[in-house]
Formats: structure tokens, sequence, C-alpha cells
């Protein structure tokens, strides 16, 4: 197994810790301290560096000003990127204008494509359903009407909806295939529901009632949910990855200056030993999601379909993360709790990441299933 990076990805890393270099990951109010949401609107400013440095097109090819990459690039940059909280859609609308590059026709790429590479255009995914436990294409019904659909329904946990300008929506037809809908934000028949994550961030609930679609901006491909949901899935993996990170190194610092009777926390046992506990989940993490993201880049067979790699991935990064906040926590002792004090908004996130796409336990019930059904040799 070789997971060493290409030229084209490590370049990409660089170019990522260079723009993330300058975000503060207290750069907005506390969500500990703050009623409602943190901000109105994600960081624009951020945004159009990552447009001019093409990090908003690594999923989309050169014919349409993308870079032309893999998700393995992508998720090298989320994780760069949940190191600060860098607070940006990438996951989402990177996932999007993949899944309108590999399945939408030429009109549809033409008047997204291009202008989503550039920033102009930004896109999301309601990918949690009704309530977020139960499949989100059951959550809206698609019926044909002339030569457009027709949508109805209601998703729950929309991210950075109120500022998107498409929103990617899985629904179920009658025939039971499930469709992608590309809706604008102020389309007629769609409404929206100020909700918060844990985070603190902008949620929303969507309801749709009689949204009338163009077939052009349907995606009817039988794949198109389930790969586009496996790239979401891996994608959180790698910001769980990146926070894991970000807070074990903080840990790390805080324990290394920290003194009683004399000597760093760092050098007490019981302090090191719960130290590389974490240092361990965290490359169970990074393994597994590489695993995942290079079966969902090159489609490669395996003993099981790539929904159990990813599976394996989720279920690592949920607990994992979880593990890896409480122990920093723990080893800050006071501080951890400071709101003046970043840890506890990594906390906040690590918990919204845990739960986002399905927490371990719906990842380890997909994973039985699959293999119930499938023979391994």
């Amino acid at each position: 197994m070789d997971f060493t990076f290409t030229e084209e990805q490590q370049a990409v890393v660089e170019t990522a810790k260079a723009l993330f270099a300058d975000v503060a990951p207290d750069g907005v109010p506390s969500p500990a301290l703050t009623p409602g949401a943190v901000a109105e609107d994600f960081d624009r400013a951020l945004w159009s560096r990552l447009a001019d440095a093409d990090l908003l097109g690594l999923l989309v090819g050169a014919e349409h000003d993308g870079v032309g990459l893999d998700a393995i690039a992508l998720c090298l940059v989320l994780r760069e990127s949940a190191k600060v909280l860098a607070r940006v859609p990438l996951l989402e609308n990177s996932a999007a204008v993949w899944a309108v590059q590999t399945y939408g026709g030429d009109d549809v790429k033409r008047r997204v494509l291009p202008r989503a590479v550039r920033g102009e255009l930004v896109l999301t995914v309601a990918a949690t359903g009704r309530t977020g436990h139960d499949p989100a294409e059951l959550a809206v019904t698609a019926r044909r009407d002339g030569g457009a659909w027709l949508f109805d329904g209601l998703h729950t946990a929309v991210p950075w909806a109120q500022n998107a300008d498409l929103v990617v929506i899985p629904a179920h037809t009658p025939d039971g295939r499930t469709i992608l809908a590309l809706v604008p934000r102020d389309h007629d028949g769609l409404t929206l529901a100020e909700q918060y994550s844990t985070s603190g961030e902008r949620l929303a609930e969507l309801r749709l009632e009689g949204v009338r679609v163009a077939a052009s901006d349907v995606l009817e491909a039988d794949d198109a949910w389930d790969r586009l949901r496996d790239l979401l899935t891996t994608g959180a993996c790698a910001l769980a990855l990146g926070l894991g990170e970000g807070v074990l190194r903080m840990t790390a610092e805080y324990t290394g200056k920290r003194e009683q009777f004399g000597h760093p926390v760092a050098t007490f046992q019981a302090v090191a030993v719960q130290a590389a506990d974490r240092y361990i989940d965290l490359r169970a993490m990074e393994v597994t999601l590489w695993q995942a993201a290079w079966r969902v880049s090159t489609g490669a067979d395996g003993a099981l379909p790539t929904t159990a790699d990813v599976s394996v991935a989720k279920i690592w990064a949920s607990d994992g993360v979880r593990r890896v906040v409480q122990t920093a926590q723990h080893l800050h002792g006071g501080f951890g709790a400071d709101t003046d004090y970043p840890l506890h908004r990594y906390h906040a996130w690590a918990k919204q990441l845990e739960l986002s796409l399905g927490p371990a336990a719906a990842h380890e019930e997909t994973l039985g299933d699959l293999l119930a059904t499938h023979t391994l040799g």
C-alpha cells in the first residue's frame, strides 16, 4: 500500500498551507457566548483567495478552467483548512461541482463550472434528509411535469444554504430512482428556515413545495447520489483529521510549557500515555481516510463496495476526533473551557463533524449490512 502523494498533490498542500496560515480560529464570536449564528456569512475574503489560487476547481477539468485533480487532493486541502477552522463551504461546493462535472449535461456545465471555479457561484448540498437519521434521498419526492420536474419535501440542517447560490438536492422518483436537482436558493416554492450548528454556523431547513426545475438542471444518473454522498463523507473525515491534528499540536505545546512540581506536565507518564493514545487515533484516522479517498478517486474494485471503505473511515473519524478533543480538554485543565482560548471552538466543531453525515454507529450499521450481503473470498 503506497500513500505517497504526487507532485501535483504536494503542490496543492503547500498552496493550502500558505493560504490558511493567516486564518485565525477565533476570527468570529465564540459559539459558547453567541445566541444564534456566530456570523451571517462565511469568510468571503478567504473564499476569494482560494479562487485566485485555483483551489475551488480542484475537481473540475481544464476545459472548464479547473485543475483536474481528484478527491485525494481535495482531502489534503480540507485537512489543512480544518486545522485553523476555516469558515468556507469548500467541501460542499467542491462535491457539488464534482457532481455537475461528472453527471451534468453540456449546458449546465457551461453555466455552472467556470463561475464556480472563479468563486462567483457558490454551491452546497442537502445531505442530511428530513431528520438527519433517515436516508437523505427519501426526504424529497420528484415527479415529471412535461419537460421539467416538480419537487416536494423537506431537508434539514443544510450547511451554508443562506449564502449559497445553488443547492444540490437529492430526491426519489415514483419508480424508486434517486436524482439530484440544482435549485437556486431564491427559487419559487423553496423556503429556508434558520437553524444553527453546534459550531455556531448557520444551517437551514429547506422546504420544497411544488418546486419546478428544468430537466437540464437535474442529474439523473443512477449512481450520482451514492458517489456524491461518499465524496461528502470522505471530505468530512479529512476535516476531522485536520482538526484533530491541530488540537493535538495545541495540546503538545501547552503541556510542554505548563509546569507542575518544577517539570513540564508533558514529561509526566499519565499525560504522555494519553497523548500517545490520541496520536494513534489520528494515525488510524489518516490511513482509513486515504484508503477511502483512493477508492472514491479511482473507483477501484475491492472485496466490498467503496461505501465500505468510506464507512470505516467515518467510524474512525467520528470516534477519533471526539476522543482527541476530550483528551485535549482534560490535559488543558481549566484552559480547555476558557472562551478566550480557542480549544472550546475546536471542541464544538469536532462535535459537529462527529455527527455530520451520520455518526459512527450509523456507519457501523452500513458496514455490517455490506458485510452481510457480500461474500469475502
